[in-house]
Order: structure tokens, then sequence, then C-alpha cells
């Protein structure tokens, strides 16, 4: 899991340019859990960007298609995960 949260940071650095990135996990109901898994949130980071200040908002599909099309082809052309 950790090791492909770091190819994650590889490619959000590089697809978008980011300066940095932050990794968050949550826990339990008081961790905004309602159903038991693990799961790893990673954000790319920009000076000034008040991530945790923000309320976030969704996105429509066709949206974040460009993001995810970006991202495919850069693991597809950096395939760094082995078993």
């Amino acid at each position: 899991m950790h090791k492909l949260s770091q190819q994650v940071s590889f490619a959000l650095k590089e697809c978008y340019k980011c300066d940095g990135i932050s990794t968050r996990q949550h826990n339990e109901p008081g961790g905004s859990q309602d159903v038991w898994h693990y799961h790893l949130h990673v954000y790319p980071r920009y000076f000034e960007d008040n991530l945790y200040l923000t309320h976030g908002s969704l996105s429509e599909p066709t949206e974040r298609l460009v993001f995810a099309e970006k991202l495919r082809a850069w693991f597809q052309a950096n395939i760094l995960v082995k078993n």
C-alpha cells in the first residue's frame, strides 16, 4: 500500500507539477469512517492551497476523467508496482 502511495506521489508530481504531497488515513466514526476498511488519501499540494481550510466540492465525472487519463498514462509508461 505504501509503495503504491509513493508511486502515486511520483505520478502526481510529474503530471500535475505540484509543489508537494500530503497523505492522510482515517479510522472509525470519529475519523469520518462509517465502514471499517483501510484507505489512504494522497493529495497533490500547492503552496498556499489552503487544503485543510476548504470544505471541498464534488466534481463531475467528465472533469475527473481528464485527471485520471493523465495518471493512467503515467502508470502505463512507468510500470513500477510489482507483486
